[in-house]
């Protein structure tokens, strides 16, 4: 089995409305986000998958991700929330701690591995093969502490 890995960095905030102390108020983190890809063989490339692809598969989505605030849409602060920022990401009656962040941005990445979707930009297109297999997603909340989601075959 081949294994690719693609990371990328963000700044992103969120508030955890259930949390007993300071965490349910809006706080930021510096994440890492790691997406790790498998396959039983290789592409026409000799690759797992281009990471262009993969870059191009999350791109928006992490954009939106990066310098907001991430709320429970049910956060009884919700409409302050809305009052003083206009990158706010609801998660649906969810507290979008970094464990649901892990499993949004694998149903996201999944989605479109289930798809084959061929992506382009200005340098070309690239497609992905619909064996290649998303192992899991992790989640750093800080330098010591990360959270994962994967789903079992």
């Amino acid at each position: 089995m081949f294994r690719v890995c693609k990371t990328f960095d963000i700044e992103s905030g969120h508030m955890i409305s259930k949390h007993p102390s300071r965490c349910r108020y809006p706080h930021g983190h510096t994440r890492k986000i790691e997406l790790v890809l498998a396959s039983d063989d290789l592409n026409g490339m000799d690759m797992v998958v281009d990471f262009k692809w993969v870059k191009l598969a999350v791109g928006e989505l992490l954009d939106r991700l990066d310098h907001a605030l991430c709320v429970n849409s049910e956060d009884p602060l919700i409409e302050d929330v809305r009052k003083v920022s206009k990158r706010i990401i609801e998660f649906d009656g969810i507290d979008p701690t970094t464990e649901a962040m892990a499993r949004y941005l694998y149903d996201h990445l999944d989605a479109k591995i289930r798809a084959a979707e061929t992506l382009s930009n200005a340098e070309g297109s690239y497609s992905i093969n619909p064996r290649v297999r998303l192992e899991r997603v992790r989640v750093w909340e800080t330098m010591t502490t990360w959270a994962e989601y994967t789903r079992e075959p």
